[in-house]
């Protein structure tokens, strides 16, 4: 079965194991687990921040930026199709009882026009515009990297009215292979930022904040209340340095494929797919009104592959560790044999 419905589905490889099985631990609430300690001095200085702290999952990392960054009753600005706004399940408004201003855009990164234009009037009934949020790559619209122009002038706009900005850097691993662009560049411009291992990198679990040492400070006391305080964590601290270490550098076939992938099944005139969009390693394709997406979705599982329903006639296929060249293309002819079966 040739998976492609996320780069969740990662596994450890034997190495990888080995890491975990022989990784030295603590007590990471007491903030004696030597490896975990390891993992975040390691990503703290890779990006060029102060301090890092390991958390659970993405949402709990975003979440705790937000936490750190807000005050009850503010406002945040985010892409309409963000994943803090679409996925993480109101927590802005229970967590830190803060709403979301969102804002439709083509490739995930507002228009700075109609950020500026959004942000809140010093005016006593207005709520406070405190962050503006940024997806780097965006999973909804398709692996899309922010240009780091675009970044430089959101920073500057975000300075200019004295608002914070939080990177929800799940897919950052991504962007920065894809262009070059160090995590420390990147990094400069946000106050937080949210980093994932358990997508591309192949981690079992795990995301990371990375801010200044005060702001990490908070997030330990609002990690705890959350009930994030893990203890031997360095056994998964330890899949994180390996992944860090070793599986970097390899997300670049993760991207080939994905374009390997979206370039065939682009041939059939019954999908439409915007290769514009193909930046990393997810590909969304488009089917004719008169295929239903569900059908479609189980016949190709009948056929040995998985893919995800997206949106509407839209669906999602991610490339990651696992995903040779060879099964891109076996993927591809799945598709092309089923759309052309009665």
């Amino acid at each position: 079965m040739i998976d492609l419905r996320s780069d969740t589905l990662t596994r450890p490889d034997e190495a990888m194991r080995q890491a975990i099985a022989s990784a030295e631990v603590g007590d990471d609430v007491y903030g004696e687990d030597p490896t975990t300690n390891l993992l975040q001095e390691k990503i703290a200085a890779y990006f060029g921040k102060e301090a890092s702290l390991f958390v659970p999952s993405g949402t709990m990392s975003n979440q705790l930026c937000l936490k750190v960054l807000t005050s009850p009753g503010d406002e945040i600005i985010a892409d309409a199709d963000a994943h803090i706004f679409y996925y993480e399940t109101a927590a802005p408004a229970i967590i830190s009882n803060v709403q979301i201003k969102t804002i439709s855009s083509q490739f995930g990164f507002p228009d700075l026009n109609q950020i500026e234009n959004a942000i809140r009037p010093n005016i006593y009934y207005f709520p406070k515009t405190s962050v503006i949020c940024l997806e780097n790559t965006h999973n909804r619209h398709g692996g899309t990297i922010a240009p780091i122009e675009y970044i430089q002038k959101l920073s500057d706009l975000a300075n200019s009215y004295n608002i914070k900005l939080h990177l929800d850097g799940a897919r950052i691993w991504n962007a920065i292979v894809e262009t070059g662009i160090g995590g420390a560049t990147y990094a400069k411009y946000f106050d937080t930022i949210s980093v994932c291992l358990s997508k591309g990198l192949g981690a079992p679990i795990g995301s990371l904040i990375v801010s200044t040492a005060e702001y990490i400070e908070k997030a330990r006391h609002w990690r705890k209340i959350l009930g994030g305080g893990m203890r031997q964590v360095g056994i998964l601290a330890a899949a994180g340095i390996y992944a860090f270490e070793n599986n970097l550098k390899l997300l670049k076939a993760d991207h080939e494929n994905a374009r390997l992938f979206a370039s065939l099944i682009s041939a059939n005139e019954q999908i439409n797919v915007d290769l514009s969009r193909i930046q990393t390693n997810i590909v969304r394709f488009e089917l004719p009104s008169s295929v239903n997406p569900f059908d479609f979705i189980d016949k190709c599982k009948k056929n040995g592959l998985l893919l995800s329903h997206f949106d509407a006639q839209i669906i999602r296929a991610v490339f990651y560790l696992e995903i040779t060249s060879e099964q891109a293309r076996t993927a591809a002819d799945i598709i092309q044999y089923v759309l052309q079966s009665p």
